[in-house]
């Protein structure tokens, strides 16, 4: 019987974040104004080195996310000159919830609601009002060689960004934060998560180039630029991506 009541409880609360979840995103992907994008640093593994870097970073580190999606909003006539508005908040000493193993759905929700109020409790920004939260994990790379899977919300648009703590890797780092980020504002992955190929043809960033590969460029949510059936490579800057079709459908770039 306790059960039953602690799951109606959880039901509940679900069902009135997710209605006000939904309220909010159809608000900003309205894109009738430039959305806030905040940034939070986080020394993720405690290192020295990954202190230093993080001391060193400010809001122009990040702004090549911001043009990233000036360009790509310009090719797809978007109303508003500057898609996003960029800062970046005083580091967090805290480390997020780490998502659940498993698929357990009341666990994955449960964690979802921890993860919102992780994210309210420790806010350090002092701005206006923010509609995506960016949580950048950094790692030094001389000791962590591989890291785990990045995670964008679309529900409580958080990101939980897991990045190298180096100056060479500031580029591929914000190729991640912007796949990310666009999945807060619902684009969905265009590769096999088995694997890791892009997907064609969406998640190739030119479907119709003869010969098909290998490609130049990388659609954002195909993660890599494809080189044969069974190659491709991370891009090395947002430079070298763009926003496809569905992507731009997805985000609400194209109505249809």
């Amino acid at each position: 019987m306790f059960k039953k009541i602690r799951i109606a409880i959880l039901l509940f609360i679900l069902f009135l974040v997710g209605a006000n979840g939904y309220l909010t995103h159809a608000r900003i992907t309205d894109w009738d104004q430039s959305l806030s994008i905040i940034f939070y640093p986080i020394n993720a593994d405690g290192s020295p080195f990954t202190a230093d870097y993080i001391a060193r970073l400010t809001r122009d580190d990040f702004t090549p996310i911001a043009h990233f999606m000036q360009r790509e909003g310009l090719r797809y006539n978007l109303s508003i000159v500057d898609p996003l508005l960029l800062d970046m908040a005083p580091e967090i000493s805290a480390l997020p919830p780490e998502p659940p193993f498993g698929s357990n759905i009341f666990a994955i929700m449960w964690w979802s609601l921890e993860l919102r109020y992780w994210a309210w409790k420790h806010d350090t920004y002092q701005g206006p009002l923010t509609n995506i939260q960016v949580f950048v994990l950094y790692y030094d790379p001389d000791i962590h060689g591989q890291l785990d899977h990045s995670l964008g919300l679309k529900k409580g648009h958080i990101c939980m960004v897991k990045a190298f703590a180096g100056r060479h890797q500031s580029a591929r780092n914000n190729v991640i934060i912007a796949h990310e980020m666009l999945h807060t504002l619902g684009a969905t992955d265009k590769y096999n998560l088995q694997t890791l190929q892009p997907i064609y043809p969406h998640g190739y960033a030119h479907p119709e180039q003869k010969p098909l590969l290998p490609q130049k460029s990388a659609e954002i949510m195909g993660r890599s630029v494809p080189l044969s059936a069974l190659k491709s490579e991370i891009p090395d800057s947002l430079a070298q991506t763009v926003i496809g079709p569905l992507t731009a459908e997805e985000i609400k770039w194209i109505r249809k």
